[in-house]
């Protein structure tokens, strides 16, 4: 399937989702918004994939959002007088702004791990997708920036509520009360970046052999951990040792374990089952 934003291809167990607007600076125009969520869950629900690497074109990862995705809440498609629209306006921005956030929020909901490879700049919206992923990598030239303080106004699609359970808060304040351009090399020290490459391509081959690695092992088990991870965030540690409890008394696969150990010792790929494809949709 071809899409107006992205270009996707699926090897070795491994979804490479690429933003493909380099000439726009990747900005999130409305068809991003719709395209980015179909792509993630047609992969998880599919099973289509163990990994997902999401990657960039051109000098930018994103520079965020693209002012025309505002066009269906600044002109609500009605027919009533003035004071109507008015009224109506408030209500049609809430849900807009709700549509993005689950356009991101999907990435977090999703089964498998997705890692981000920023090259460039990750601007205003950027933030707000990267922040959703698994893992942060850039390149020696990244920089991240809650932009969207510079232009007047608070970030919200997803950007406050995931960046203070990733880095200290301290640091959370400082970049969205100045919006200041945040390097990798900061950005790694705060424990936003993972890791740090001297150039796009050696950025993508190493993120590529992570996501190899991840892929080799028992999809099942790494559910069990994206899923375990996300809650323990979110929870405390009384409510998640009691849920990883009751995960295992449920997911555990004892032939997992089991191939996994032989594969192991005999030094050779794992025979592992899928995660089964969801009826979502």
């Amino acid at each position: 399937m071809s899409y107006e934003c992205f270009e996707v291809s699926i090897k070795d167990k491994i979804a490479h989702v690429i933003l493909n607007r380099p000439e726009k600076r990747n900005s999130m125009n409305p068809a991003f918004w719709e395209e980015l969520p179909e792509i993630i869950k047609d992969i998880d629900y599919g099973s289509k994939a163990r990994v997902i690497v999401l990657s960039s074109t051109g000098p930018h990862f994103t520079s965020g959002l693209d002012v025309s995705s505002f066009g269906a809440v600044s002109n609500p498609a009605i027919d009533e007088d003035k004071e109507t629209r008015k009224l109506q306006a408030g209500t049609a921005f809430y849900d807009n702004v709700l549509h993005m956030q689950e356009s991101f929020s999907c990435i977090e909901k999703c089964r498998i791990p997705v890692l981000a490879a920023i090259q460039g700049g990750c601007i205003g919206g950027g933030v707000d997708l990267v922040t959703a992923c698994d893992i942060r990598y850039a390149t020696e030239d990244a920089f991240l920036t809650i932009f969207e303080t510079n232009i007047g106004m608070t970030a919200d699609v997803g950007t406050f509520p995931r960046l203070v359970k990733l880095i200290p808060e301290g640091y959370v304040r400082e970049m969205a009360y100045t919006g200041r351009r945040v390097s990798a090399g900061e950005a790694k020290s705060m424990g936003l970046i993972n890791q740090v490459f001297a150039d796009q391509e050696t950025m993508i081959q190493a993120v590529m052999a992570i996501a190899l690695d991840i892929a080799s092992k028992a999809p099942l088990a790494i559910y069990g951990c994206k899923r375990m991870i996300n809650y323990a965030r979110d929870h405390s540690t009384t409510d998640g040792l009691d849920y990883i409890a009751i995960w295992n008394a449920t997911h555990l696969q004892i032939e997992e374990i089991q191939e996994a150990m032989t594969a192991n010792a005999e030094k050779r790929p794992g025979n592992f089952v899928e995660i089964p494809k969801s009826r979502k949709r």
